[in-house]
Parts: C-alpha cells; structure tokens; sequence
C-alpha cells in the first residue's frame, strides 16, 4: 500500500469522479484508475463504483473513508513536523444553500485562515438535497442549509443549529413599500417578485403564505445571493431569511433594505432555522473542527449584536421540542 493511492482515492471521493479527481491530481485517468484497482486487491473489497455513467467510492470505500483520513493526515503532520514547508493542509468543501454568507460563513473562513494558512478551501452553492447527498458520499465536508419547523435532517448526518430567524420581504431602499413599517402578503403580491426555485426552503415558504397563488409576474433563481443581485436591480422583491440578508454589503451600501411581513414574522410564527451539517464519524478532523467552532461563535456574535439593536432574535431552539435533530461539535 502506498500513500498515493490513499490520496487517489480520497480525490476520488471529494470530487465525485475519476476525470475530476485525475485533473485535480495532475495523473492520467487511466494511471489513477489502475493504483485504486491495486489498492482494492490489497484490502481485498471494492472502493469504486465503476459505471458507463463515471465512477464513484463504494459504500465499502465510505465505510474506510475515516481511516485513510486519519492515515493521510498523520502523513501530513510528519512531514510538517519534519519541516516540509510545501505541505498543504486538505482541502475542505462547503456546501451551502447561499445562506448567512456575509454574517457567519465569510468571517468564520477568516478565522479558519488565521490558524490554518495553508487550508484550501471550495465553497459550493448547491440545493438542500444536494448538500444531503453529498455529505453522505463523502464529496462534502460541511453543509450550511436552511430549515423550517418539522424538517428532518437524513439519517448519517448530524447538525447544529446555530440561528432562528424570520423571513423578511427584500425591497430596494427607493421602493413605495419602504414606508411602511412592514408588508402585507396582499401587498407582497401585488409586486414582480423574486422566488427561489424548488428545492429551497423559501421557495417552500413563499408558496406558503402566497397560497399557492404567486405573483403574476416572478422570476426564479438558485440562492439567496442572486436573489439579493435581482433585487438590487430593481426587478422585484424577495423574502428571504434575516440572518441571509443583515450583513450583506448590499445592506452596508445602502442598496436594499427588508421589511417584516405582516402576520408572518411575528414573535409566534414558525422561524426558519440555519443548521450546519456534517457526515456522522468517529473522529472530525481538527480544520474542520476549527470551522465548526468559527461558525458557532459568528452565530453567537450575530445574536448578540441583533439584539444590542432592539431586534428580537431566537436563540437555537431545544432539540428534544423543535423537530430538528442537534449534536454538540466534534
């Protein structure tokens, strides 16, 4: 058994096929192929699913995937320890459904950069069932989506629960409704409004409080990030979670604004919760673990400053009365 292969293999599972891995790795396709084929002679079990359609890790592969990270991070260590300038520590990969990306997510990448300087790190927008999917594969390390009362989170995945928030209507700052002190659905309904298309939590919410009866001229797009970019253009208005729109420069530049909706973002009304996901295992790696532990004290921080404001902000609810399952980090 060679290191290499370990880390053929490991491309494999994080990038979800043997063409992707192979160009993240510089080696042909074939020459990657044939090390992952010698290693599963060795441990005598398949690790790749082979199809016409492109090769994936196994469910054999899965059940090792935590040993051969432990056996390539102490290989990095070693070499660290040796004075290896050139190591670089493995690359973490996000995926997120475009949410609290200027209030948790940018700033808890800042601290993960001040401890770990070498840390290569992807962020990838992706739908909620996506990010399921791909933490359960192995191809993503942490998920940040979001959730509304009732919604469960999949078997083989733990979370943390580390907002409560309420949807608000986005508006430019020079829109009629901006007056107001907040927005009736009757109102909502009478504007282009921006939606997120199926497979978002608001695009759930939004068919919610409309009824099913949506504005009669909407457009449709993927997070919440385009969203706020249609807004801020003028072509209508979104409802979004707070905590996704707070501290987005759009905001600090004085671009769009929210309102609360009428009867919808109420002290008693269902919030919408962010949770922050990961793949169940024995043991989390310490950059990952150091991510987890950003995430939770920006959240911290972004309940605290919402409430110096006189903004009433939930605090995570009780995971054995709020349907959404929670685990402690690490």
């Amino acid at each position: 058994m060679r290191i290499e292969q370990l880390e053929y293999l490991a491309a494999v599972t994080a990038h979800g096929s043997l063409r992707r891995a192979s160009e993240a790795m510089h080696i042909s396709q074939p020459a990657l192929s044939e090390a992952v084929t010698k290693l599963e002679k060795e441990l005598g079990t398949t690790l790749l699913d082979r199809r016409r359609t492109g090769s994936r890790i196994s469910r054999q592969g899965l059940d090792l995937l935590q040993n051969m990270t432990d056996v390539l991070e102490a290989v990095d260590r070693l070499r660290q320890a040796a004075g290896d300038q050139a190591v670089r520590m493995r690359e973490l990969r996000i995926g997120t459904v475009n949410t609290a990306s200027s209030s948790l997510l940018a700033p808890a990448l800042l601290d993960l950069h001040a401890r770990h300087a070498s840390a290569g790190i992807e962020v990838i927008n992706a739908q909620q069932s996506d990010i399921h999917q791909r933490l359960a594969e192995g191809t993503l390390d942490l998920g940040l989506v979001n959730v509304l009362p009732g919604d469960e989170v999949p078997i083989g995945l733990v979370s943390v629960e580390l907002i409560q928030g309420q949807p608000v209507a986005c508006m430019r700052t020079d829109h009629q409704l901006t007056s107001r002190d907040r927005v009736t659905v009757d109102e909502l309904r009478a504007e282009p409004f921006v939606a997120m298309r199926p497979g978002y939590v608001m695009h759930r919410f939004a068919h919610r409080i409309f009824e099913g009866s949506l504005p009669t001229t909407t457009y449709a797009t993927d997070g919440a990030e385009m969203g706020k970019a249609m807004v801020a253009e003028g072509l209508g208005i979104s409802i979004l979670p707070d905590y996704s729109i707070s501290a987005d420069p759009l905001v600090t530049a004085g671009v769009i604004t929210t309102r609360p909706i009428h009867g919808h973002t109420t002290p008693g009304s269902p919030p919408v919760s962010l949770l922050m996901l990961r793949r169940k295992a024995d043991r989390v790696p310490d950059m990952l673990r150091d991510l987890q532990a950003a995430l939770v004290k920006h959240a911290g921080d972004y309940r605290t400053s919402v409430q110096r404001h006189g903004i009433r902000v939930l605090e995570p609810a009780d995971p054995m009365t709020s349907g959404v399952a929670s685990t402690q980090i690490g």
